[in-house]
């Protein structure tokens, strides 16, 4: 294998290791000059769809929610994101690491998604400075 096809192999891992599927739409929210730009390509390249932003107003799968200490109100961006996602569809909250600028302690996480009526489904380490948890609405009964 070449060095290019294991590098594309390993971005595209990222974005797999966040479960993420070919066709699915991952609207941005949180953008800044400190996210992990080689995430935002992996996801990108897997699901073969651009990444839409805050402003997108149709219904997404997957909502990637870049979040920092000193942001604002998490259940705030928590309840927002929700609008647009689709049954189904899931929260990915990334988050400085511990030790880094904007660090976010996940009993925070934790009670913040709780109130926003979110379950927290996992957590990984999603890139080298962040840190993903894995949130997911109540499934709705029929």
């Amino acid at each position: 294998m070449s060095a290019t096809a294991g590098q594309a192999q390993g971005e595209r891992g990222l974005a797999e290791r966040l479960g993420l599927k070919q066709g699915q739409l991952v609207q941005e929210v949180g953008w800044d000059e400190d996210v992990d730009d080689d995430l935002r390509d992996s996801i990108e390249e897997l699901t073969g769809n651009e990444l839409v932003d805050e402003d997108f107003e149709d219904v997404v799968d997957i909502v990637l929610l870049w979040w920092r200490d000193g942001d604002g109100d998490l259940f705030d961006a928590l309840s927002g994101v929700l609008t647009n996602l689709s049954s189904g569809g899931q929260i990915w909250l990334l988050t400085p690491k511990a030790g880094r600028d904007g660090h976010v302690e996940p009993s925070d996480i934790g009670e913040e998604a709780t109130t926003a009526g979110l379950s927290q489904a996992s957590s990984l380490s999603a890139a080298p400075d962040w840190s993903g948890t894995r949130l997911t609405p109540p499934k709705t009964r029929l």
